[in-house]
């Protein structure tokens, strides 16, 4: 499998990534339809990134929504996928979503890039949000993300069974301990 080569970069999208952010969502739109979260066609890109902030910032949320920040995930000037970040749980995201949600651009799949960004994702939990302990979830037959969470020290709590419209989802909590202090 391939590594990663170049550094990735989390962060929030700018209005000069709109060409680059838009070929990510065509490149995904088959698999994860909502991979520029909040985006709407016709949508300019300011637009979008007033909604994206206002999310972050919890306005204007629908029933069962929460504040939650999107960052994107940069390599040089590609994005490689993105992150969603809920800054807290309703009990149907506690059951099915958690706090992190994730994707890679398919030509970027099978690097390394979604271990790095959910390790990314986890610091910022833990650095911006407070959170000492979050919850993460997967599709059960996705060994991709299984690896992916393991890797990052996620511990399995259980499996929820799955519906019609949803597959059973494995549900890990993943502890943030705060950084060790340095001796000076």
């Amino acid at each position: 499998m391939p590594r990663m080569r170049h550094r990735l970069v989390l962060r929030r999208p700018r209005l000069q990534d709109e060409a680059e952010l838009l070929r990510a969502h065509a490149a995904t739109s088959l698999d994860v339809p909502t991979f520029l979260h909040l985006y709407q066609d016709g949508m300019s890109m300011p637009q979008y990134l007033d909604a994206l902030a206002a999310r972050e910032r919890g306005e204007h949320l629908g029933v069962g929504q929460v504040p939650s920040t999107f960052l994107f995930a940069f390599v040089g000037r590609r994005v490689v996928g993105r992150v969603s970040l809920r800054h807290e749980l309703t009990p149907a995201l506690e059951r099915v979503a958690g706090h992190i949600g994730y994707a890679v651009v398919p030509e970027f799949r099978r690097r390394g890039y979604a271990t790095e960004m959910l390790r990314q994702a986890l610091d910022l939990a833990r650095m911006q949000l407070g959170l000492s302990r979050v919850l993460v979830t997967c599709d059960d037959d996705n060994i991709g993300s299984i690896r992916v969470i393991e890797k990052n020290g996620g511990v399995l709590e259980n499996i929820i069974e799955g519906t019609e419209l949803r597959a059973p989802k494995r549900r890990y909590w993943i502890d943030t301990p705060p950084a060790p202090r340095r001796r000076g």
